[in-house]
C-alpha cells in the first residue's frame, strides 16, 4: 500500500498553475452596513452591476450600501395570513366560542377520551 501513496504535495491543497500572464478584472471595494452596524466590504468588478443591498454575513439582515440611504422596496409586501386569519374568514368569533365550549365540555366529561380509545 505504501507503493501507491502520492508524495511531494497534498492532493487539492495547491494548484500547479501560475498567475503569469493573467489579467485580473479591475475591481472596486463596495461597503455595506446592516442595521446592527456590521460593516462588510465586498470586492466587485468595475463592470458588474452593484446591488443596492447585500446579506450581512454576521447577522443575515439586509445591509445597505454605506453612505447611501436605504433603498425603497419595489412593492409593499403582503403580510402573511395566519391560521387565525383564515379561520376568521370562515367563521365568526361567536361560532368559534360555541365550538370551543362544546369541545371543552366533551373533554371535561371524558367523552373525547372514550372516542380515541374506542375509535
Amino acid at each position: 500500500m505504501a507503493d501507491r501513496a502520492l508524495r511531494g504535495m497534498t492532493i487539492g491543497a495547491k494548484s500547479m498553475e501560475s498567475e503569469d500572464g493573467v489579467e485580473f478584472a479591475e475591481r472596486i471595494i463596495v461597503g455595506y452596513e446592516c442595521p446592527m452596524a456590521h460593516v462588510t466590504k465586498i470586492p466587485m468588478s468595475t463592470e458588474a452591476e452593484v446591488p443596492p443591498t447585500w446579506e450581512c454575513p454576521e447577522c443575515g439582515q439586509p445591509a445597505a450600501r454605506r453612505g447611501e440611504d436605504e433603498p425603497e422596496p419595489d412593492e409593499p409586501k403582503k403580510t402573511p395570513r395566519t391560521h387565525w386569519d383564515m379561520l376568521l374568514e370562515r367563521r365568526k368569533v361567536e361560532e368559534l366560542e360555541v365550538l370551543l365550549n362544546e369541545r371543552l365540555e366533551a373533554l371535561r366529561s371524558g367523552e373525547v377520551y372514550r372516542e380515541r380509545v374506542d375509535g
